[in-house]
């Protein structure tokens, strides 16, 4: 009974941090078209042994957004994340100076 009433207590405190507007937020009205962004969430939550220690994770990061004009279209626009296109350059640009590095070594 004690364990069925954990896994309510779980449930509750995610839908309290979900609420309805988690992966779909609020649209945004430019002009003529509407902006309705998009998140990808992820939950997680466990329980700790027998004693009390319950622990809940919400992840969200943003994928994008729909555009919805006047006339009815509508088109997708992926979020780009500048983090990780800075972070790959920065992988090639070591991998290129390594490379370089033990190139010129071995002629010596």
């Amino acid at each position: 009974m004690e364990e069925q009433s954990a896994r309510g207590d779980i449930l509750e405190t995610l839908a309290e941090r979900l609420g309805k507007r988690q992966v779909f937020g609020e649209p945004v009205r430019q002009g003529d078209t509407t902006l309705l962004p998009v998140a990808h969430v992820r939950t997680g939550g466990g329980r700790h042994g027998h004693d009390d220690g319950v622990g809940i994770g919400v992840d969200a990061r943003p994928v994008g957004a729909f555009s919805v004009s006047a006339d009815g279209k509508v088109a997708w626009h992926p979020a780009v994340n500048v983090n990780k296109i800075v972070w790959g350059g920065q992988l090639a640009l070591a991998a290129v100076i390594v490379s370089f590095a033990i190139a010129f070594r071995r002629k010596r």
